[in-house]
């Protein structure tokens, strides 16, 4: 088993800046990918970026590129996500997802076998 938790959301005005953090406990180091999803109210939950325990940074979603920044600490079991320049349609609750093994879908919720209880992030116009 592998626990999640995620910290480090907040309210932040348009063009601030986040830094969201997931903590890994537990069978950490049976863990590939780690993933950051987000869901805002009324809509599925959607990719944000995902990472390799390498190191090798899998993927960012359009919306988000040159913007977010995904990064982990395997030392520490720790993955994060840097947010600049951020907008009002970020505003969604963040999720910290973990694959045992990667299958090549990172964008998909399914790929993942644990998830984090979510981190609230409200950007304000």
């Amino acid at each position: 088993q592998v626990q999640l938790v995620e910290s480090g959301g907040g309210l932040v005005q348009a063009g601030g800046s986040l830094r969201l953090s997931c903590a890994a406990s537990g069978r950490t180091s049976g863990t590939d990918a780690m993933a950051w999803f987000r869901q805002a109210p009324g809509k599925e939950r959607e990719f944000v970026s995902a990472i390799r325990r390498s190191g090798v940074i899998i993927d960012y979603a359009d919306s988000v590129k040159d913007r977010f920044t995904i990064s982990r600490d395997n030392a520490k079991n720790m993955v994060y996500l840097q947010m600049n320049s951020l907008k009002p349609d970020d505003t969604a609750v963040y999720y910290c997802a973990a694959a045992l093994r990667y299958y090549g879908r990172s964008s998909s919720p399914g790929e993942y076998d644990y998830w984090g209880q979510g981190t609230q992030v409200t950007v304000s116009s």
